[in-house]
């Protein structure tokens, strides 16, 4: 009886380093523009970095309670709260649905848009933030309602 051996080549490693040089780039992009994402609504940028806390970030970003953290730990109402939460980003930022819909299925896209491009924010989930600002000098207040 003859025995087989079997050589395997493991090569040179490149496509495992391309993989992991392609995977950080897209890390290093998220995180620059959740960075921006955060100074727009008026929050420190580092909080980007910070596992955990910047979902409590985020939550304060979109007018959230703190206690919806705790929602992301329990398994399919995660995702639900995720939805409602990209949902209240996008509002945030005066985007609508279909911007929403970008930010759940093509987030490494959609991120360094709201982060980079000219997205303003508008407040938790699109309200104003703060008070309407003053006429300008010389004109009458409009008449009471």
């Amino acid at each position: 009886m003859v025995a087989a051996t079997y050589s395997y080549s493991t090569g040179s490693g490149t496509g495992v380093a391309i993989g992991i040089a392609i995977g950080l780039a897209i890390l290093l992009v998220y995180v620059a523009a959740l960075w921006r994402i955060f100074t727009k609504a008026g929050q420190p940028g580092w909080a980007a970095i910070i596992p955990i806390y910047n979902y409590y970030v985020i939550l304060k970003i979109v007018g959230r309670p703190w206690w919806w953290l705790l929602l992301y730990l329990v398994p399919i109402v995660n995702l639900v709260i995720l939805i409602i939460v990209l949902n209240d980003l996008s509002k945030s930022f005066g985007h609508g649905v279909g911007f929403t819909l970008g930010l759940i299925f093509l987030s490494f896209i959609f991120y360094p848009i709201l982060g980079f491009v000219d997205s303003r924010y508008l407040g938790p989930a699109g309200a104003p933030a703060g008070p309407p600002p003053p006429p300008p000098a010389g004109t009458l207040p409009p008449p009471p309602a």
